[in-house]
């Protein structure tokens, strides 16, 4: 599968290499430009690229940016395609977004709303970088980490959860992208690394 990601850092670099390792054709973005992903492109074989390019090369597009440079993503070029979310929204950070903070939109809706040609799935949000690269576990393993996944597209969600099962970890239907702030910080499942059963438990147990 052709995989564009935007955002070099600790969960868009390790998914740079996972996806990679997998036999994905991955091309990496970053904010700082194509010169400065010599490393991981010699590291992984991944084709470094502007965010326009990540965007219209990926069938799936990978968004790993801080919340508050998603309005500087040409929008445009995510039209039709499956875009993965792995945001998460710190304002000490991203500073105050008033709908985000009012509770009237999640972070990844919020997203959505500005690409609004794309078709949006909250995944990979609730891991910590680290364990995404060195816990993923084959199919039969009691000890398999579960990951939820959100949106509002039946089959970009199935893409999505064919992917998370690929880097082996047990995808979780979560619901719609308002539903996702059941797997947002301050929840039971954000950063718990539950199994399947505990991660369904937990998202039925978050509270706003």
């Amino acid at each position: 599968m052709k995989i564009g990601i935007i955002g070099a850092g600790h969960i868009g670099g390790t998914l740079t290499r996972r996806l990679r390792a997998l036999g994905h054709q991955v091309t990496v973005a970053n904010s700082r430009g194509p010169q400065t992903l010599t490393d991981l492109v010699a590291e992984t074989g991944a084709e470094a690229a502007t965010a326009d390019e990540a965007a219209k090369t990926g069938e799936v597009v990978i968004v790993s940016v801080p919340l508050r440079a998603v309005p500087d993503l040409p929008a445009e070029a995510f039209t039709g395609k499956i875009v993965i979310d792995t945001n998460n929204y710190y304002p000490q950070r991203d500073g105050h977004i008033a709908s985000i903070d009012a509770k009237r939109a999640t972070s990844s809706r919020w997203v959505a709303d500005l690409l609004p040609g794309a078709r949006v799935v909250k995944a990979f949000n609730t891991i910590y970088a680290d364990h995404l690269m060195q816990l993923g576990r084959p199919p039969d393993r009691r000890d398999r980490i579960a990951l939820p996944v959100a949106g509002d597209d039946a089959e970009a969600k199935r893409i999505v959860m064919g992917l998370v099962e690929e880097l082996g970890f047990d995808p979780v239907d979560a619901g719609s992208l308002d539903d996702s702030w059941r797997q947002e910080p301050e929840t039971p499942v954000y950063g718990s690394d539950r199994d399947a059963t505990g991660v369904r438990e937990g998202l039925a147990a978050a509270k706003l």
